[in-house]
């Protein structure tokens, strides 16, 4: 992927690095060499991306639209896509950087020279950064950086004590002088009260597991079954959600948690029909008094259906939400026996 990357960047190409395992040290000298070229590095380990409207790797279908991202996150940025195309709102681009990005071995080199590309394009409005937790420095940078752009920027940068996504959505609504009504939820027919008060969290994608983490506060157990760790030699979540149809029907089975939380991601690159491959497993574990609560993630023109796939999840007896904060909000009030917020 390095070797490829380079032989991109020196023949005048901006690059695009879906790979993901390309050592650290690499990423960082194929964005100085980007810089010293002025080209950008979208990526290593860039799932998501659109440009123009074009979607590469794991993507959404969106309609045209003022606001643009810089991501060092894939389902990140999915999550805001999704919750923009509920309030009807477009997106131009959405420019994946990797998700070690924001890390202060790589320093934001690519969000920083992002942010520049996006201020100077005159059809985008309005710019977000959607980062999962960023080195503290390096957000200080980003920052320090926005506040100098002809566009408004709205720092999505996902962690405890931050706004959630859903939040910075609404604040670029805002921004484009458009209103924000309260994302979309599907409530299952017979509402199941869980058997205990502790909750797991089985997610595809890890920005949308540390908002969870986030928003759940600690205790849970939060897990990111797309790690590079746990996909290596397997297809990622995305691709075959029968892996985590596998762990809710182990967590159902066993003396295990009260309630599970976990999230769907629909759009291209994404299986064609994940909510039927979970269904089973959903049914099971609210059989046995497992609460199952899902973040849909998904735009109205995602080939999936995203009306079909949340009249799956709750025919099988699971809450679904579009805001992932919402979801983990409703995860976290179920274990403690109270009302969903």
């Amino acid at each position: 992927a390095y070797v490829e990357a380079v032989a991109g960047l020196r023949s005048g190409r901006h690059v695009m690095v879906f790979s993901d395992g390309v050592p650290v040290a690499d990423e960082v000298a194929l964005k100085r060499e980007a810089a010293e070229r002025g080209r950008l590095v979208m990526g290593p380990d860039c799932g998501t991306t659109i440009l123009g409207g074009v979607g590469l790797g794991f993507a959404n279908v969106v309609v045209p639209g003022p606001v643009s991202l810089v991501a060092a996150s894939g389902t990140g940025a999915q999550q805001v896509c999704a919750l923009l195309d509920g309030a009807g709102i477009g997106v131009r681009h959405v420019v994946g950087v990797g998700g070690r990005d924001l890390s202060a071995a790589v320093g934001g080199a690519s969000t920083l020279a992002a942010l520049a590309l996006l201020d100077d394009d005159p059809d985008t409005e309005v710019i977000a950064v959607v980062s999962k937790p960023p080195d503290p420095d390096v957000a200080e940078a980003v920052a320090k950086a926005a506040a100098a752009c002809r566009a408004p920027v709205v720092l999505a940068l996902v962690g405890p004590g931050r706004p959630t996504l859903t939040d910075a959505c609404a604040a670029l609504a805002e921004a484009v002088g458009a209103p924000f009504p309260e994302p979309r939820s599907w409530a299952p027919e017979t509402p199941t009260a869980p058997r205990n008060g502790t909750v797991l969290g089985l997610f595809s994608g890890g920005t949308d597991a540390a908002e969870a983490r986030a928003v759940l506060g600690p205790g849970p157990t939060v897990l990111d079954l797309g790690d590079d760790e746990l996909t290596a030699g397997r297809p990622h979540p995305m691709i075959e959600p029968a892996l985590v149809a596998e762990r809710l029907a182990a967590a159902a089975a066993a003396d295990g948690p009260g309630v599970v939380l976990l999230d769907v991601v629909l759009g291209h690159g994404a299986h064609p029909d994940p909510a039927g491959v979970l269904a089973p497993a959903v049914r099971e574990a609210v059989a046995a008094g497992v609460a199952a609560v899902v973040a849909l993630v998904g735009t109205a023109g995602d080939p999936q259906g995203l009306d079909a796939q949340a009249a799956t999840l709750t025919a099988a007896g699971a809450a679904v939400h579009r805001s992932n904060a919402r979801a983990a909000a409703l995860a976290a009030a179920l274990a403690a026996g109270g009302s969903p917020p």
